[in-house]
């Protein structure tokens, strides 16, 4: 028996969650982040476990940390210098795309610069036929030319993405062996080990992605594992994939691709845990942090993923949670610009200086500003006692925004905040509609530093009825690390028809993706315990252009039972679009197997039961809201107990965040210690 720690770093705060396997205890922990010194965070926050908790760094068993220096590097392009090889006359396949502008109606919608520069991309004689026939042998001399050039042009790395490699990677397996051989000074990956998947475009700019974040990636994951071997930490180190799942720190190096979306995911993974939890089976997830605000979709208590998630403005090709970011974080700032129109985000002041009223030396006004401004901080401590809100330096520097636009410094502080709400508003309105549900059948489960303090005024714009708030919401993504299950996923594109006379390959692909599944999770992983495959197909009809993801159960690949397959589509399409056709041929483009090795999960500790139904008020404050002065209670979240029940408006405080409940709603607390407020 030992400690389990899942971390989670974000723009302003790194968050620990600890789950003591004796005791069933869960413990939790920020640390403010230090951009100037990357990882001496992670070092002092073990310290003050251990100081503070008496978690040694050789009793815990298991490290899980997520992080977001991927999306960063591709946010900031603050990438690898890359070259591309690719297939001579396909070298304009990065820059061509899809042919189709990110957004339709907009005329100042453009395309995101490609990751490697037109210049620095070269073709090489070869050609693979759909079919895997070798129409052309791969010429070396043209390879080597076209190392030559890279060389000259001083890239740090090499992503070679041939023509129909899904289907027959010997080719670019030779040029990988050819770069390795004459320049071994350059990392290089190819297409068909990255994501072996049809379509050249979304092939190649998803291993370009991995190949683009390899050195920030294998640099700071290199930092991270000497660093707990330094402190005494002899687990192996685990991080958190876009996909939901974890795997070996050491792994990461080199699949980086997989580890993009790692802070985002785990963040909608441990929200999933928390309202399973809960019993809330459907859930619009709010995680608000410092720099940015995820919303993400939960149905059936499963979190829903997604192919081609925008990455800044590259969409990732690869199966990850689907989340979706804006700009209104707790840090985000707010600003005037030259029409007189205050606008808020997307720059955000982070940890260092953070916002004003943390007294580090921040000058600008932010969305944390704002709530003090209105009275809902400065009251209390914040992050474990870190430090407490300074209202007067708030003040100072929405002032500064006051007396440009006319307005008093609480009008402009409340103008802020509702600002931010109605960028989180459209952001939610466009998520539902693609997914074609209504809000208001859904609770708003709001976690993070910042999300409990917007997500009660946001559900009241939404017109939700419903709003969860965790027990510890500013560490649920750290506690995402801790009940994610080891996963990976597996592909290969087929091309076959749901018909008996393609039974033979759908089962030899099958068999493959098992065998290669197997060996990752018990070699690579190191996973003993029983494993759990999921099937998935891309199906469509023939003709169509894209496809669906369908379901498949276990027995229908072991069995080839193409009349199951084809009918699960013609349902799931059904579904989709409201129609189908069943005489018409199904076709199974791609085969997908997610394989996963399941982790144990904590107990959640239940709270003694309330001797009254209200809770102790701790004091009243003055809070600025709806356009006026309120007098309205704080609570102390260690002083709620189960079955307690008040009514908003009111604010409780706690260790990690502070939860603004607008009037209109009442709270409860249930035996988990969450919070759930319902609309009168």
């Amino acid at each position: 028996m030992g400690f389990r720690v899942g971390v989670d770093i974000g723009g302003t705060f790194i968050d620990f969650c600890v789950w003591d396997e004796a005791t069933q205890e869960i413990t939790s922990l920020k640390v403010l982040t230090t951009p100037e010194t990357p990882g001496a965070e992670l070092l002092r926050g073990l310290a003050l476990l251990e100081e503070r908790h008496g978690v040694r760094p050789a009793a815990i068993t298991r490290f899980v940390h997520g992080t977001t220096v991927g999306i960063n590097t591709v946010i900031q392009r603050k990438g690898a210098r890359l070259g591309l090889i690719t297939t001579e006359r396909f070298e304009d396949v990065v820059e061509l795309a899809r042919l189709r502008m990110p957004e339709a109606y907009s005329l100042f919608s453009r395309r995101g610069a490609p990751l490697v520069s037109r210049d620095c991309v070269f073709g090489v004689r070869e050609r693979v036929l759909s079919d895997g026939s070798v129409e052309q042998a791969l010429d070396e001399a043209s390879v080597l030319a076209a190392i030559g050039k890279l060389r000259a042009k001083g890239v740090e790395g090499v992503v070679v993405a041939l023509l129909n490699a899904y289907r027959k990677p010997d080719h670019e397996a030779a040029v990988v062996a050819l770069v390795e051989r004459h320049a071994p000074e350059l990392f290089v990956f190819r297409s068909s080990e990255v994501w072996p998947v049809i379509r050249e475009y979304e092939r190649t700019t998803t291993a370009l992605i991995n190949g683009y974040v390899h050195p920030r990636i294998r640099d700071y994951l290199d930092r991270l594992i000497g660093g707990l071997a330094e402190r005494g930490v002899t687990a192996q180190p685990l991080v958190t994939k876009s996909n939901g799942g974890i795997m070996a720190a050491e792994l990461g190096k080199r699949a980086c691709v997989g580890m993009v979306l790692s802070g985002t995911a785990s963040g909608v993974m441990g929200a999933a845990f928390v309202a399973g939890e809960a019993g809330v089976m459907n859930a619009i997830t709010l995680d608000i942090g410092g720099t940015s605000a995820d919303v993400a979709l939960i149905i059936g208590g499963q979190p829903q993923f997604g192919l081609g998630e925008k990455i800044g403005d590259l969409p990732l090709y690869i199966p990850s949670v689907a989340v979706s970011s804006i700009g209104d974080g707790g840090g985000s700032i707010a600003w005037v610009d030259g029409f007189g129109v205050l606008k808020v985000g997307p720059e955000s002041a982070g940890s260092s200086p953070g916002p004003a009223c943390y007294g580090r030396g921040g000058s600008r006004a932010t969305i944390t500003d704002a709530f003090a401004v209105c009275g809902f901080l400065g009251q209390h401590d914040l992050a474990y006692g870190a430090f407490r809100p300074d209202v007067t330096l708030a003040r100072a520097v929405i002032g500064e925004l006051a007396a440009r636009m006319g307005l008093g410094v609480e009008q402009t502080a409340e103008a802020i905040i509702r600002i931010a709400i109605s960028g989180m508003f459209a952001e939610v309105n466009k998520m539902v509609a693609r997914y074609g549900i209504d809000p208001r059948d859904f609770a708003l489960l709001t976690f993070g530093g910042a999300g409990p303090m917007l997500g009660g005024f946001l559900a009241r714009e939404l017109g939700m009825r419903r709003v969860l708030i965790p027990a510890r919401p500013g560490v649920v993504s750290a506690l995402g690390g801790l009940v994610a299950d080891v996963k990976n996923d597996f592909i290969r594109t087929l091309f076959i028809t749901a018909e008996p006379g393609d039974a033979a390959a759908l089962r030899a692909a099958g068999e493959g993706l098992s065998v290669q599944a197997l060996r990752w999770l018990r070699e690579e992983q190191g996973f003993l315990g029983e494993a759990a495959p999921a099937w998935f197909a891309d199906m469509r009809y023939r003709g169509q252009s894209y496809e669906i993801e369908v379901p498949l159960e276990p027995g229908w690949i072991e069995t080839a039972a193409m009349a199951e397959i084809a009918e699960a589509f013609h349902r799931a399409h059904e579904g989709i679009y409201d129609f189908c056709d069943r005489g018409a041929p199904a076709q199974i483009v791609n085969l997908r197997l997610v394989m996963s090795g399941p982790s144990p999960k904590p107990v959640l500790r239940r709270l003694p039961e309330a001797l009254s139904g209200a809770p102790p008020v701790a004091q009243h404050l003055r809070c600025f809201f709806d356009g006026g002065w309120h007098e309205v209670p704080l609570y102390q979240r260690e002083a709620l107990g189960f079955g307690h029940r008040f009514a908003g408006p009111c604010v409780v405080a706690q260790e990690d965040t502070t939860s603004c409940i607008p009037p209109g709603f009442t709270a409860a607390v249930d035996a988990q210690g969450n919070i759930l407020l319902e609309a009168e």
